[in-house]
């Protein structure tokens, strides 16, 4: 399984959508440490999905992290847990300390803290650990499917998995050819 191009991006088609919520179920239990659903039930294990269908103007969305391209949370993680890397963002948890800045200058508000996370110790303050779509890395890692969990889960493939230069691309053909097709129909202004 190779990993995701840089610069990839999770796409979602709002005209798609129908708000069935399965992208979450199924992100959540792709960072359930292994466990399926059941297993997570049963056990009583937290879910945190690191995406959430959002309503907005009657229009239901799928919204995550947008990996970009100058990510204001990396810039004010006073520990590094939270940097760029190979055209991702990504949160390292074992140098997060849980201060929630990232989550207050995240532009689209899908970066949360979860007490849950913590790495152990004895210390009783700042329990949590920043969590955001990280593109199932160990997911696919563990499971061998090139889509992130919400994409393989999405009954109506409104969510993509999306290469921004391939996308750039195929906008800029798309494009050319409605142009082409519009200037046939067109009177010649010039001889």
């Amino acid at each position: 399984m190779s990993s995701p191009k840089e610069n990839a991006i999770i796409y979602a088609d709002a005209q798609r959508c129908l708000g069935c919520h399965s992208c979450e179920l199924a992100c959540a239990v792709a960072h359930s440490d292994g466990h399926t659903l059941n297993e997570a039930v049963a056990l009583n294990l937290p879910l945190h999905p690191r995406n959430t269908v959002i309503v907005a103007d009657g229009v239901m969305m799928p919204m995550q992290c947008r990996q970009c391209e100058d990510a204001p949370c990396a810039h004010v993680c006073p520990t590094g847990a939270c940097r760029q890397a190979d055209g991702q963002v990504k949160i390292v948890e074992e140098n997060c300390v849980g201060c929630k800045l990232c989550v207050m200058v995240c532009p689209f508000g899908v970066i949360t803290v979860q007490a849950d996370r913590h790495r152990g110790g004895d210390d009783p303050t700042n329990r949590g650990v920043a969590l955001k779509c990280d593109l199932c890395e160990s997911w696919r890692a563990d499971t061998g499917n090139g889509d992130p969990a919400c994409v393989a889960a999405c009954p109506t493939r409104a969510i993509q998995l999306v290469n921004l230069e391939d996308y750039r691309k195929a906008l800029i053909q798309a494009r050319a050819r409605e142009l082409a097709h519009s200037h046939r129909h067109m009177p010649r202004a010039f001889p």
